[in-house]
């Protein structure tokens, strides 16, 4: 635990409520998924511009965080979170009503940069109260929770959609917002008026500076937020190609979806389990980068060579479960090293997680809804990007963890 923080008084209840603020990007991704193509079928456009409706969400998350984590770094966590709880949930009322793709993709960017704040901020808080291998646990149990929202938030999307249009998800969606807006009502404050930033404009851009300059952290990041771009490109590419290349029905590609996100659950679990036992978080990265690396590999194999449903199916799960191992051992590496600007940390992590998340999802549609290719194509490539930063980066992300320890101790 950080030296300079106290611990929650109930910390089984504050890392539930961390896991739900956590669970902004799932839940805002895929619950209407299973509906998008009956989506771009009403407001008359096709699937690439559909898909700019994730794009448009996923860049307003990355831009948001950009601001929300140095305004808790300056404000305090809570002021700054609970503030985009209310906008995100006036947003996502607003996209219920959206008369055209072009004003549900402003929407929808709305939308983003307010639930940018539970993103950043849940993360900070985490950063704020815990450090070393326990903070690799807590970010290993937030996974479970919003590990859930993957989870749950398709497969639901998938019955809702049998009995209402896509407007109604969207409204099922605010309610889920007003959820999250209780549990950020709910959680206290953890950093203390002693320990925030002061400044401006200024001192924010001399923060980003110091973490830019830190590359071993710049190397986490982009490890991080290369084989998150597999998921992303996943998230954007299923519902087509499993539904409109491969046959399946809403409720099966639900299923799908769930089984691969219980995948992550459980081999973030595992990461956790691994932490508490003295596994160091760079051994657990790179066996996560290397199964994504794996699975994305047999993915561009399964659909390029026209091997069928069932070894893409497998080679998703591989890929994406393999992410459970991946995003809380990268997070925990990133957020260790600077707990003095952890909002700040925190928000380049999330810009740049989801802005290449926003440049990956229109391309895997870009060849049309009848081919999976571009979706392994696009996948493999960000996974090998991925383990080729880790690979040269392995050294020196090795002694800033060294640093670190003795810095603790």
């Amino acid at each position: 635990m950080s030296g300079d923080a106290a611990r929650p008084a109930r910390p089984v209840l504050t890392v539930w409520l961390l896991g739900l603020l956590a669970t902004f990007g799932p839940i805002s991704l895929d619950l209407y998924l299973p509906a998008l193509p009956s989506l771009a079928e009403d407001l008359g456009t096709d699937a690439s511009s559909a898909q700019l409706t994730i794009t448009s969400c996923l860049l307003g998350l990355a831009l948001g965080q950009l601001l929300a984590g140095p305004l808790s770094d300056r404000l305090g966590r809570r002021v700054p979170l609970v503030t985009g709880l209310v906008v995100y949930l006036l947003a996502t009322l607003a996209c219920a009503l959206a008369p055209s793709i072009e004003v549900l993709v402003v929407l929808r960017l709305v939308q983003g940069l307010a639930g940018a704040a539970g993103l950043v901020i849940s993360r900070a808080v985490a950063r704020d109260l815990y450090d070393g291998r326990a903070l690799l646990v807590v970010f290993s149990r937030l996974t479970l929770v919003s590990g859930l929202a993957p989870v749950i938030a398709p497969v639901l999307g998938g019955q809702l959609a049998r009995v209402l249009p896509w407007r109604g998800l969207f409204v099922v969606l605010a309610g889920l917002g007003a959820v999250l807006l209780v549990a950020g009502l709910l959680l206290g404050e953890s950093l203390p008026p002693e320990r925030r930033t002061p400044g401006g404009l200024g001192a924010t851009l001399a923060g980003y500076g110091a973490l830019l300059r830190d590359r071993a952290y710049v190397c986490v990041v982009a490890t991080f937020a290369l084989c998150a771009a597999s998921l992303f490109a996943y998230i954007a590419g299923a519902t087509f190609v499993l539904q409109r290349v491969y046959g399946l029905s809403e409720v099966a590609f639900s299923v799908v979806f769930a089984v691969n996100s219980v995948g992550i659950v459980v081999l973030s679990q595992t990461a956790g389990a691994l932490a508490r036992r003295g596994r160091a978080p760079l051994a657990t990265l790179s066996a996560g980068v290397v199964g994504n690396l794996v699975g994305a590999a047999a993915l561009a194999l399964s659909v390029v060579a026209g091997l069928g449903l069932v070894p893409l199916l497998a080679s998703l799960f591989v890929m994406i479960a393999s992410l459970g191992l991946v995003l809380p051992s990268a997070t925990a590496l990133a957020m260790a090293g600077h707990p003095e600007r952890a909002g700040a940390a925190s928000s380049l992590l999330g810009l740049g997680q989801f802005v290449l998340g926003g440049v990956v999802a229109p391309l895997v549609g870009i060849a049309g809804e009848r081919t999976a290719v571009p979706l392994g194509v696009v996948a493999v490539s960000c996974s090998a990007a991925g383990g080729l930063v880790l690979l040269l980066a392995r050294r020196r992300v090795r002694l800033a963890v060294a640093g670190q320890a003795q810095g603790r101790s």
